[in-house]
């Protein structure tokens, strides 16, 4: 078996809200838009999926829980400060706002229009290079990250 993955899929209550969110305030380039499924270029994809579809008939309310939050979509960037603050601008509720991870990096994690956890942390090469530039050693920064130190010339492109 090949596989290979196309897309993730959410199904989301109301497209014209969603793609709104994704593509208007994440800046998510669409690839393709067929009115109620659109795939953005990256692998996301937002489903206002028919009730009457296999999906919600075998799933029942289960497809529609906006409350489960079993897996969250994860997103990176050079500027975690300019995604916080155009983010925070759009009254969107967090789950957290800016916050430093055990490993050190910076992460904020907030919702989309139907409950969907959304994170998006700083790249693992801002992160280490923000680390390196505070003035640790590559060896602390091994040590707080789990990077190791073989691998920081790959990461930070040097």
């Amino acid at each position: 078996m090949n596989l290979k993955n196309s897309s993730i899929a959410i199904f989301v209550k109301d497209i014209e809200v969603s793609k709104e969110f994704y593509h208007n305030l994440l800046g998510l380039e669409i690839e393709f838009d067929f009115g109620k499924n659109i795939i953005f270029k990256g692998g996301v994809a937002i489903w206002e999926i028919n009730p009457n579809h296999i999906i919600p008939s075998k799933l029942g309310d289960r497809c529609a829980n906006a409350s489960s939050n079993r897996f969250e979509l994860y997103f990176e960037t050079e500027n975690l400060e300019e995604a916080y603050k155009s983010i925070k601008a759009s009254n969107i509720s967090f789950l957290h706002e800016l916050h430093e991870e055990n490993w050190g990096q910076r992460t904020i994690r907030f919702f989309d229009p139907d409950n969907h956890l959304i994170e998006i942390g700083e790249s693992l090469r801002c992160f280490i290079k923000r680390m390196l530039d505070s003035g640790m050693t590559q060896e602390q920064v091994s040590a707080k990250t789990g990077v190791a130190l073989v691998d920081f010339e790959k990461i930070l492109g040097e």
